[in-house]
């Protein structure tokens, strides 16, 4: 059973300024109305990563201006020679200079780095970049992206605590075989092969929805991408890329976090830019759960229900991916009797079940595998968003638990969410940062 922790402080982080010294504190709500989903997170990083790879206009609209990690990362756009401007929604990228070829930064790390390494080798020949940073989901090493480089024809290599490349005759491309599918090393061997000499093939990828809307992206700027399922992805490099305007996919992660929200709450929501086609079989176990999920056009329909049991497993796209599982979570949190979750990718994603333990949560892990035990008796309690998924977990029970709860580091969700205290107010949601 999971044991209870002492009081918590927040965590300051450099770069969210005020808001992170502060809790975010939430009260029972019921969530009613209605919510836009905003541009993935897991997409827009990815798309500004790719954007160093011409020196052209990149425009991109539906943009999540409020995300934490974009903030940062057009930070770093900027610290490589990029002027960056943000109207309406839309985030228009240009370029002042030539990017360097070393990314001097000393704010917050983001995992997305690693990408900015291969673009900055595949349009400079070289590269050097901080350590990644991201949420610490258990042991998430480098060494696939160091492979992907390695076999286009780099010397990849540390110093100190930077990853540096370089290929001074450009890159060639390879045949690349992933041991596991890994989402980051795909993301990579499109980034880099896109302007790598003749043809990569990219054998056993992880094919998702965002790894589809940077192909289509890399794409329209002129590489030659054809997706063979799961099986492989060929990338024909070009010799430069032009640039486009595009259109930032809606944020699946978003859309599954105001759905179980309505659920767990017993509100009412309707999501517009609901991205249903990404989520089939997410809402194949959502509905099972007790969703009451009604879909008109690309708007989805939440209706009061309450929350079953979940047993569920994450795994590759179209499955249930590792981000999901703080979220089921919370649905097995509010249900009456037991639910049983197996994450398959970060085999230790299930620290988020100590602070679900400080609001009356019981659960343990034996052989791999999370058993939560329902409660009826949610109470509030500092807790600690251990990341953004376990942040975003936690104000949702804190919107069912008795009494107030006050999240630290509260600004985790910020990272992955646009606009969340916002829409979650909107929605009826009693939440507000506090000292």
């Amino acid at each position: 059973m999971t044991s209870a922790a002492p009081k918590l402080m927040p965590v300051q982080a450099d770069d969210v300024g005020a808001s992170e010294a502060r809790f975010l504190q939430v009260s029972r709500s019921r969530l009613v109305g209605q919510v836009r989903v905003s541009g993935a997170k897991n997409s827009v990083l990815r798309l500004l990563a790719a954007s160093l790879l011409t020196p052209e206009k990149i425009v991109l609209r539906n943009y999540p201006d409020k995300l934490l990690d974009a903030i940062v990362h057009v930070g770093m756009l900027e610290a490589l020679g990029k002027r960056c401007s943000v109207a309406d929604g839309t985030l228009t990228i240009e370029e002042d200079r030539a990017p360097a070829s070393e990314l001097v930064w000393d704010g917050r790390s983001i995992r997305n780095t690693l990408l900015i390494l291969g673009a900055l080798v595949a349009r400079t020949g070289a590269g050097s970049v901080p350590m990644p940073g991201g949420c610490n989901l258990g042991e998430r090493k480098t060494d696939l992206h160091e492979m992907v480089l390695s076999k286009l024809g780099a010397r990849v290599w540390w110093e100190g605590e930077r990853l540096c490349a370089e290929a001074p005759n450009g890159l060639t491309g390879a045949d690349i075989v992933l041991p596991l599918r890994s989402t980051g090393a795909t993301e990579n061997a499109l980034i880099a092969g896109s302007l790598a000499r003749g043809t990569t093939r990219l054998w056993n990828p992880h094919v998702r929805p965002e790894i589809l809307d940077l192909a289509a992206f890399l794409t329209r700027m002129g590489a030659n991408i054809v997706v063979h399922g799961q099986e492989s992805i060929e990338i024909t490099g070009a010799e430069r890329l032009d640039g486009i305007t595009h259109r930032v996919m809606p944020d699946n992660m978003e859309a599954m976090t105001w759905v179980i929200g309505s659920v767990v709450t017993g509100g009412d929501v309707e999501i517009h830019d609901f991205p249903a086609q990404d989520l089939e079989v997410p809402l194949i176990f959502l509905r099972e759960s007790g969703a009451k999920i009604f879909r008109d056009g690309d708007v989805a329909i939440v209706r009061s229900g309450r929350p079953y049991p979940v047993e569920i497993s994450t795994g590759p796209y179209p499955g249930i991916n590792s981000d999901m599982q703080p979220l089921f979570a919370v649905l097995g949190a509010c249900a009456r009797g037991e639910s049983r979750i197996v994450d398959l990718r970060f085999a230790g994603r299930y620290a988020y079940l100590r602070e679900f333990a400080r609001m009356g949560i019981e659960s343990d892990v034996r052989d791999g595998t999370a058993h939560i035990h329902g409660s009826a008796a949610i109470r509030g309690a500092e807790v600690r968003a251990l990341d953004l998924r376990a942040g975003a977990a936690l104000s949702l029970l804190g919107m069912v638990a008795d009494g107030q709860t006050r999240i630290a580091d509260a600004w985790q969700i910020e990272r992955g969410y646009d606009n969340f205290l916002a829409k979650a107010r909107a929605l009826g949601a009693d939440m507000s940062y506090s000292q």
